[in-house]
């Protein structure tokens, strides 16, 4: 792996784990067992490392929500697979990385804004959808409505005065949220799908 990257991928570690705010670039540097002037040879400042870092983030975000879209069998699998990646991703996830993201790093802030309201939307409504022609959600939803509705109650879980992370676990009501969202959707046949996929889910461990 070339430096450069090595940097980025354990730059992005510490910052899930810590929060962006409390890593400092000598903490990148004692991380990677290198010296921080090793490090300003290659990023300006720590502000461009969050921003390869973002970017990096949101590729791979992509790649994974159309993979999840084009592997899943109906409509409700893909909701199943996306709380599988979901989990994966904030299982060690400090709930100040949002908060720290728009308060100190604006312009990152903006391409992750961007992702979520323009790919991020039509992700979720290709899924709605695809769910009322499989006659898994209701025929009488209004997606537009709902798939803007869905996007906000996506950060929800970073809102920490809703959510205050020393009484609410980020990954919990992540998927709280989202299994409440998919019961609101669905018909009788959507319904027992649900049940089927959750029973699998729990028994696999998630």
């Amino acid at each position: 792996m070339e430096p450069k990257e090595r940097i980025i991928q354990e730059a992005k570690m510490l910052f899930m784990k810590l929060g962006i705010r409390s890593v400092s670039m000598d903490d990148v540097a004692n991380h990677l067992g290198m010296s921080k002037k090793t490090i300003y040879q290659l990023f300006a400042d720590k502000d461009e490392i969050v921003d390869l870092v973002i970017e990096s983030d949101i590729h791979q975000l992509q790649k994974d929500c159309i993979l999840c879209s084009e592997i899943a069998t109906d409509a409700i699998d893909e909701i199943f697979k996306t709380m599988e990646m979901i989990v994966w991703q904030f299982r060690n996830m400090n709930p100040m990385v949002l908060f720290d993201l728009q308060k100190f790093h604006h312009r990152s802030y903006e391409k992750f804004m961007a992702y979520k309201n323009k790919f991020l939307l039509e992700i979720i409504s290709n899924n709605l959808k695809k769910g009322v022609q499989e006659e898994l959600y209701r025929g009488d939803i209004k997606i537009d409505i709902l798939s803007r509705y869905r996007l906000e109650s996506l950060l929800l879980a970073f809102n920490l005065e809703v959510f205050p992370p020393d009484r609410f676990n980020i990954l919990e009501v992540t998927l709280e949220i989202i299994e409440h969202f998919l019961y609101g959707l669905s018909t009788e046949k959507g319904y027992q799908l649900i049940v089927q996929y959750k029973k699998k889910s729990i028994k696999n461990g998630l």
